[in-house]
C-alpha cells in the first residue's frame, strides 16, 4: 500500500481555537489513509507520541506533536483519538483562520513540510447559511 505524501485540512473554528473551547490539537481520523501520514504509534503505551519537525516555504522550522489519546484503552479514562499538537503557534504566526487550509507533505525520506492557503470556497446553503468545505483529505500526486 502507498502511503499518502500529502494530505490536507480545512481548519474548523475549533481548529483554528476561535470557538473558546479547550482541545488538544486537531483530530485525526483513525478509520481513513490519513493516518498512515504519520509514524505509527504503539497502542501498548499510554498515550504514545512522537514528535514530528515540518518546515514552512521560509524555512522556519515547525515542531508538532503526533498523539494517540489511549485512556480508554488503558482503564484511565474515555478518550481513544489521536491529535496533531502544538500548531498553535504556527496558525498564529500565520493567523490562520476557519475555512483556510493546511497542506503537509512527507518526502519519500521522511522530512514534513507544512504550508497553508487562505480559504477560498465557500457555499450558501439554501437557508442562506454560509457553509465552508472541512475535513481532511489525501491528496495523490
Amino acid at each position: 500500500m502507498k502511503l499518502p505524501s500529502l494530505i490536507s485540512k480545512i481548519l474548523s473554528a475549533n481548529d483554528a481555537g476561535e470557538t473558546g473551547a479547550h482541545q488538544a490539537g486537531i483530530l485525526i481520523p483513525k478509520s481513513s489513509g490519513v493516518i498512515s501520514f504519520f509514524p505509527h504509534l504503539n497502542a501498548e503505551e499510554y498515550n504514545p507520541r512522537v514528535h514530528l519537525f515540518f518546515t514552512d516555504a521560509a524555512g522556519e522550522r515547525w515542531e508538532f506533536a503526533f498523539i494517540y489519546y489511549n485512556n480508554r484503552l488503558h482503564g484511565r479514562g474515555t478518550r481513544n483519538e489521536y491529535r496533531l499538537t502544538r500548531m498553535t503557534p504556527y496558525f498564529h504566526r500565520h493567523n490562520l483562520k476557519p475555512g483556510d487550509e493546511i497542506i503537509l507533505k512527507r518526502s519519500e525520506r521522511d522530512h514534513f513540510s507544512i504550508e497553508h492557503h487562505r480559504k477560498c470556497q465557500a457555499e450558501r446553503t439554501a437557508g442562506g447559511v454560509l457553509r465552508l468545505s472541512a475535513g481532511w483529505k489525501i491528496i495523490d500526486i
